[in-house]
């Protein structure tokens, strides 16, 4: 225990060393600017970075994307409470008591209740990420190829069946982003496929600018596509989170706390879904569900809550098993490719300075993010101001910056485009992008621990059903893939009320 508080102390001490605390205060307000602006995403803010602080050491480029992240899903109250318009996709849950609040006079309350909500949201998060990931990562040890594989197949399923809207285009997003990840060179004899003579194409599709161009490029098209978003008119009380309004739903932090953390833990399920499962749990807990909707300050700290609890539980996938628990994380997960770490089972073993630096990080950028919060609440007020048709053209510019400045080839420009249209296309028929996004980021995954089972077993796919961990998640991605069949889940559910009403 003291060995561990003697590396997370030094790991406080060495991030926050020479350019960290700068780099902390930056980061953190430009994520809440990120977050606070309608039409940019948490994903978005990840992505442009990573590729901004490629020249960094990663010590301070990923404690850069932390701040970024922790920050922008903050950020989204702002607009969320003032303007009735989520900042992100997660905040869209906070504009049901957020906006009520707010046209009662009760703006600052509002922003004083996500402000504290979100702070004690994060640090339930990262208390969960400090207990578990040394727990899980023993684990993860003792899985093998097989048990790998499924995983992978386990969280593509799971965020096509709840990621929101039809499963079966989840499922069809997730597929053609697994497809995507197996257009390059075969990664045992480098056998180019699905590359048309093209030695650019060979080389296979860069994970960053595809990234940027779903969440980049494609939030640019559809802000721009959207309606004008009008201005602040609200004034603003005091800011400052009120003491009752912690302690009087102390339980209800706590209960959503622990739901976005699991809802985190789940692949691809993401913020936004963390953000509507603690609000449903805390109006059915409520004594006040009349209020709901109406202005009620524990909806509001609820929903806000859960959504920042969710971000250090998709951090805890990441770091155990390689597996993002959102997509932020799985930005977040490549930018620590890129600079050469290797989050997964092994982390523990190889580099376990890093997980103490991972918390240390979390734990800087939620401290952060409430003295920001609190300090510059005009500062960030005026940043909603800005006109949405100028700030595109910029955020369009970072995006090719963005995806040139990594290969320096012209080819991840095309490729970013590219992505942008297909994922501003995507969106247009509502399919999700979670789903897609963990197809390109497991793809890798999937395709090498298959190859790789399959040496392992003489070319036999039965260990992949009979090992009793393996067998496990078949069974239960199966069993996802039947339950989001409508005909099969009403037939089940109509056989057990038979048999409720059946007399003894």
């Amino acid at each position: 225990m003291l060995d561990s508080l003697g590396q997370f102390g030094a790991a406080l001490a060495h991030l926050l060393s020479g350019w960290g605390v700068l780099n902390v205060f930056w980061a953190t307000l430009l994520g809440i600017i990120i977050g606070a602006l309608p039409g940019l995403t948490a994903t978005m803010g990840v992505a442009l970075m990573t590729t901004l602080t490629f020249t960094m050491g990663h010590e301070q480029a990923i404690l850069v994307l932390v701040c970024i992240y922790v920050g922008a899903i903050y950020g989204g109250s702002r607009s969320a409470i003032l303007l009735n318009i989520p900042g992100t996709p997660a905040s869209a849950c906070s504009t049901l008591d957020g906006f009520p609040l707010a046209r009662q006079g009760l703006a600052g309350r509002a922003m004083g209740i996500s402000t504290a909500g979100s702070w004690l949201g994060t640090l339930f998060g990262i208390l969960c990420v400090a207990a578990l990931t040394p727990v899980l990562s023993e684990v993860a040890l003792k899985f093998q190829s097989f048990e790998f594989f499924w995983i992978a197949v386990f969280g593509i399923v799971i965020a096509g069946t709840l990621a929101g809207g039809d499963p079966l285009k989840g499922y069809i997003a997730g597929f053609l982003g697994l497809f995507i990840a197996t257009i390059g060179q075969e990664p045992y004899y480098n056998y180019a496929r699905f590359a048309f003579g093209s030695t650019d194409l060979a080389g296979g599709i860069g994970l960053l600018p595809a990234l940027v161009g779903c969440f980049g490029v494609a939030e640019v098209l559809q802000s721009m596509r959207g309606p004008a978003v009008q201005a602040v008119a609200n004034k603003i009380d005091s800011v400052i989170p009120r003491i009752e309004d912690v302690v009087r739903y102390w339980r209800t932090i706590l209960r959503s706390g622990a739901i976005g953390t699991f809802i985190g833990i789940l692949p691809g399920l993401g913020e936004d879904t963390a953000a509507w499962s603690s609000y449903a749990a805390a109006r059915r807990a409520s004594k006040e569900k009349d209020k709901f909707g109406k202005g009620s300050v524990e909806g509001l700290m609820a929903a806000e809550t859960g959504e920042s609890a969710c971000v250090p539980g998709a951090i805890i996938p990441v770091l155990t098993l390689a597996v993002p628990g959102s997509a932020p994380a799985a930005v977040l997960m490549a930018a620590m490719l890129i600079h050469g770490l290797n989050p997964g089972p092994n982390l523990m073993l190889q580099t376990p300075e890093f997980f103490y630096q991972i918390v240390a990080m979390l734990l800087i950028a939620d401290m952060s993010k409430l003295f920001v919060g609190l300090t510059l609440v005009r500062p960030l007020l005026w940043i909603l101001l800005v006109p949405r048709e100028r700030l595109m053209p910029v955020v369009f510019v970072l995006c090719v910056v963005g995806a040139y400045a990594i290969t320096s080839r012209v080819f991840d420009i095309y490729v970013m485009l590219f992505f942008g249209l297909l994922g501003f296309v995507l969106r247009q028929l509502k399919f999700p992008m979670a789903p897609l996004i963990l197809g390109l980021v497991l793809g890798e995954l999937l395709e090498k621990n298959l190859t790789r089972g399959l040496v392992l077993s003489g070319g036999d796919i039965a260990p992949f059903f009979t090992r009793p961990v393996s067998g496990a998640l078949a069974a239960i991605t199966i069993g996802s893939i039947l339950w989001s069949i409508p005909a099969f889940s009403d037939r089940v559910r109509s056989l057990f009320r038979r048999r409720a009403v059946r007399p003894a």
